[in-house]
């Protein structure tokens, strides 16, 4: 398994839209869109799990996310995704550490994850420090990790 950070201009980058397209995660749509149309910064990057030069899943590290543009807090890891047939092999745990790595060799202090899931992001570190509500009107915690 390979993890990689890409940006637009990479050679995964369209067979990573498609990808996220077509996975069974409704949120996949938007970030496949988002791709397509280059709605990043020049740092910021899609990571992407390969078996074999196969998608296997994805993840992203961005300015924000979705909590509101005045809050206090960046970069965030976000879009989590792996696909059904590789879960139970850590990919998560393997693009969020490379988030992680990428974010403190570009000089953040900390790193941040909005979710609904409990019991998932602290196993990798990450201590919740609120609830708080999103651009979409729904609550959902907040998770932090120093890196």
């Amino acid at each position: 398994m390979e993890i990689q950070l890409i940006q637009k201009g990479h050679p995964l980058w369209e067979k990573t839209a498609c990808f996220a397209e077509s996975c069974s995660w409704r949120a996949g749509a938007f970030l496949a869109e988002r791709t397509r149309e280059n709605r990043f910064q020049p740092w910021e990057r899609v990571i992407i799990a390969l078996d074999g030069g196969q998608i296997a899943g994805f993840c992203t590290l961005t300015e924000k996310d979705e909590l509101p543009d005045d809050a206090p807090f960046s970069p965030f890891i976000g879009f989590v995704f792996v696909d059904e047939q590789y879960r139970g092999n850590r990919l998560s745990e393997q693009m969020i550490r490379s988030a992680l790595s990428y974010a403190k060799e570009s000089g953040c202090q900390a790193v941040y994850i909005v979710s609904g899931e409990q019991g998932l992001y602290e196993k990798y570190g990450f201590e919740k420090t609120g609830d708080y509500e999103t651009i979409y009107g729904t609550a959902e915690q907040l998770f932090q990790i120093a890196v």
